[in-house]
């Protein structure tokens, strides 16, 4: 029997995009198509097999220690890019800004898809989640230029709604437009979770 479930679950990649230098900026810069490969995007400064570790794994290791990279991607669900607006007071937020990857509509509640979900796109190329991409304060600067104030709302904004980190399972292309469906593992909530 599979460990992962199709779900009915199905969405429509609406952005991509790629953080090319990120010691020059957070922003993603948008793109048509894009090839996956086990490292990730070769245009995305958050690429590789590995990476230095940062503070979603202080408790682990000391800053920059050298892991897995499980943090190729930066997945994001046009829904709860509109809400984050919405509850900054804000019309939109351009999904460079928060330096998405890829964007997908219509899968409800995405950021809360449990860790080590597949997202499998027309191609066949899947994605595995890692976990929830916690809001932090870095988008904050890049969303200040254009909205002075509002900035500094982002992160309140985006909690259990700045999507989920992903790495690649199996390579592809991703193209504006693709559909891809969700499969969740087999598993039940562990008992001892407060």
């Amino acid at each position: 029997m599979p460990a992962l479930i199709p779900t009915d679950f199905t969405g429509t990649v609406t952005f991509l995009g790629h953080v090319p230098d990120r010691a020059a900026g957070l922003a993603s810069q948008p793109q048509q198509d894009m090839q996956l490969t086990f490292s990730g995007h070769d245009d995305e400064a958050h690429a590789g097999l590995t990476r230095p570790s940062c503070s979603r794994v202080l408790s682990l290791y000391p800053r920059d220690t050298e892991i897995r990279n499980t943090r190729q991607l930066c997945v994001m669900s046009a829904e709860e890019i509109a809400a984050i607006a919405k509850n900054m007071g804000l019309e939109t937020l351009d999904p460079t800004w928060m330096a998405a990857s890829i964007v997908i509509t219509g899968i409800p509640d995405f950021t809360l898809i449990p860790p080590s979900s597949r997202l499998q796109f027309a191609s066949g190329a899947t994605i595995t989640v890692d976990m929830e991409n916690q809001p932090c304060v870095l988008p904050g600067p890049v969303i200040e230029k254009t909205h002075p104030g509002y900035g500094k709302l982002f992160k309140p904004a985006a909690k259990a709604r700045r999507g989920v980190t992903a790495w690649v399972e199996r390579e592809g292309l991703v193209s504006l437009g693709d559909t891809v469906r969700l499969h969740i593992p087999g598993q039940p909530r562990w008992p001892n979770q407060r």
